[in-house]
């Protein structure tokens, strides 16, 4: 169903014996003044649903908090650590190799450098207890970030147009306004090498960078498209 949690392969009822088994991850943050703080979560969960549909794998409930220092000072914004991060992502995954499943995988959006470390952190748990390698693609990286661009729109930064163009695919009611907001030249990248701690620090004063008014559900479509394909690559 477009734009809900519960799409068709979500809540696998049949079981994980011989399955690959894909865990979305989000975060519950701001995301500028024309997105929902479960931005993350609904593009997590896109991800992981093209992919299982390629793969026949089921899709399980998302973790919907992460860790947002960046966001931490604007309304909306729940945070974890990164220790309880790293270990909740490796229980679930854990027990989905208890209950059978053959492949692992994390499809996952919130992209703040701490939050990607404690999801690698996760993955080698979960290797040291159960033998299996998680398939976790960093969307943020250099290589996936240029792939990214060259098939539909660039990784800038946060609630811009990659974030917004994905949302207006996904969800598209939930996004209000992103036509009306200027462009924020700020590179978030940058700031957070020279030290940013927060959104504000970094150049994003309403917690959004790049341009959201240029985003547009095709874009966002080639964009989930690509997503996907990442996954199943990883996966694979």
């Amino acid at each position: 169903m477009k734009g809900s949690h519960l799409g068709p392969r979500r809540f696998p009822q049949a079981g994980l014996l011989g399955r690959v088994a894909i865990l979305p991850t989000g975060a519950c943050e701001a995301h500028g003044p024309h997105l929902p703080i479960d931005t993350d979560v609904r593009i997590a969960v896109a991800m992981a649903e093209r992919a299982a549909a390629r793969l026949d794998a089921r899709v399980l409930p998302p973790v919907t908090y992460g860790v947002t220092r960046f966001a931490r000072n604007f309304p909306g914004t729940l945070g974890v650590s990164p220790a309880v991060m790293t270990a909740l992502v490796a229980e679930v995954l854990v027990a989905a190799a208890d209950a059978g499943a053959s492949r692992l995988g994390i499809a996952n959006a919130h992209l703040e450098p701490a939050n990607v470390d404690a999801l690698f952190e996760a993955c080698a748990q979960v290797k040291s207890r159960t033998g299996l390698t998680v398939a976790f693609p960093n969307v943020g990286s250099r290589r996936n970030a240029e792939r990214l661009a060259k098939a539909a729109a660039p990784l800038d930064g946060h609630s811009g147009i990659y974030e917004t163009s994905l949302m207006l695919a996904i969800a598209p009611r939930t996004v209000v306004g992103h036509r009306r907001l200027p462009d924020v030249a700020a590179d978030l990248g940058a700031g957070i090498v020279a030290g940013a701690t927060c959104f504000e620090e970094a150049g994003g004063p309403q917690a959004y960078f790049g341009t959201p008014a240029r985003a547009t559900p095709e874009l966002g479509e080639r964009l989930l498209e690509e997503l996907g394909a990442i996954l199943v690559e990883a996966l694979a």
